[in-house]
């Protein structure tokens, strides 16, 4: 199976995925000239050899109008006092650009806001396959949801006050071109690194991660260290979020080519996302399950254990009838979680259920790569959950989608699912 795993020891943002996918292509000249000829306004794109810890990779440089604006660099004792930070993550900051938690591409603060619609419009007019379209627009779908929920506004009322720009746009679609003409089966990634500190944003000091890329990141194991600094961006967890099928250690693969997409700023680390392109034999994923019996919870405690667990980062919660000793009916609780989560999961379940003990197994699962498109319909858009692997495809549109638009457009569920494009 043709396998990509993204290794985010120090993190992730969209032009450092974008240079470390570049290398994996044997004509980097050709995708370069491609994206220059896409039409973004005032974009050009070209790579840089740099060096980091004695690695040699590739910088990925966007000027906008033929400019590449530097960032402030703060001093260290300045930073430990007010944390005085010139980040150009995205609609978190101050700055206009995703590039490389860097920090290289301070802003004038000259670009207007963008809305959700206007980005669509953007990515609508590029000369790009469907397939990429699809993903890109996905992508600031996600971040666009995560901004929602930080300052409690609609979707439809976020403005992009710095991904909305051309650079990142270029970012975003440049990885999605990429992860097509790559087409691996299945992409994993390693736990992310977010980095350590805060952050100055638009809205104040904020700590790392960011809450929009702390939001978007639930669910994926993540990690803070020595590192100061912020070393995921918004855009960089949509863009692994959306693309990876899975987190974790780096399976055993035949490896064909190795990609270093580096940052632009110098950490006692080589600053850079590795991508590893090679053949894995199964698609196999360790997992671990854990499991309990109850007979003295009530239906409605068990049901907020449950919620508890997904909210904990279970990947699946479910519970079977069962018959226990003394002929008492019971409850069987299972929960399945990834390795790294399995003691933390535990602990959640001691502590809102009555158990005394928890099985733990560990075992190997078969999945299919997933993906999430954006489907659209008279009533409006819906999600729909694509999967593909081992000769088959299938997908299913989001059930909380199609219920919130029947509600909101008094029709039955089903007519929402026909009406699907």
């Amino acid at each position: 199976m043709k396998t990509l795993y993204l290794e985010c020891g120090m993190g992730a943002a969209g032009d450092m995925l974008t240079a470390a996918l570049l290398e994996l292509l044997p004509d980097r000249d050709a995708f370069l000239a491609e994206m220059n000829a896409l039409g973004l306004p005032g974009i050009h794109v070209e790579t840089e050899e740099m060096v980091k810890c004695g690695i040699t990779g590739t910088h990925m440089k966007v000027t906008v109008n033929g400019k590449e604006e530097l960032s402030e660099d703060v001093p260290d004792h300045i930073h430990e006092h007010d944390h005085e930070h010139h980040h150009d993550h995205e609609h978190e900051h101050d700055h206009h650009h995703d590039h490389d938690h860097e920090h290289e591409h301070a802003h004038s603060h000259d670009h207007p806001h963008a809305s959700v619609s206007d980005i669509y419009g953007i990515i609508d007019s590029l000369a790009v396959s469907d397939h990429v379209r699809t993903d890109a627009k996905a992508v600031y779908q996600m971040i666009a949801e995560a901004e929602s929920r930080v300052h409690g506004h609609p979707v439809d009322q976020i403005h992009f006050h710095e991904v909305g720009t051309m650079d990142a746009v270029a970012d975003v679609v440049a990885v999605c071109m990429l992860m097509e003409k790559i087409g691996a089966e299945q992409i994993l990634a390693s736990p992310v690194h977010v980095g350590s500190g805060y952050v100055r944003c638009m809205h104040g000091v904020l700590p790392v991660p960011a809450p929009a890329t702390a939001l978007i990141l639930e669910g994926i194991p993540t990690y803070g260290g020595a590192v100061r600094g912020e070393l995921c961006t918004p855009t960089g967890a949509a863009l692994l979020k959306h693309f990876a099928d899975s987190f974790g250690d780096r399976p055993v693969m035949v490896t064909t080519a190795i990609g270093y997409g580096m940052g632009k700023k110098d950490f006692e680390r080589a600053n850079c996302v590795r991508a590893f392109l090679g053949e894995c034999s199964d698609p196999l994923e360790r997992i671990v399950k854990l499991e309990c019996n109850l007979d003295d919870m009530t239906g409605e405690e068990i049901g907020f254990a449950m919620e508890r667990l997904f909210a904990a980062g279970a990947r699946d919660v479910y519970t079977q009838g069962i018959g226990m000793k003394k002929s008492r009916p019971g409850v069987m609780l299972s929960v399945i979680c990834a390795p790294d989560d399995a003691d933390r999961l535990a602990a959640e379940i001691m502590k809102h259920t009555t158990t005394l003990g928890i099985r733990r197994q560990g075992m190997d699962r078969y999945f299919l790569r997933r993906h999430i498109e954006t489907a659209e319909t008279p009533y409006g858009p819906v999600r729909v959950k694509k999967a593909s692997g081992m000769g088959v495809e299938k997908s299913k549109a989001e059930y909380d989608d199609l219920a919130a638009l029947a509600v909101r457009n008094g029709v039955p569920l089903k007519e929402i699912r026909d009406s699907i494009r």
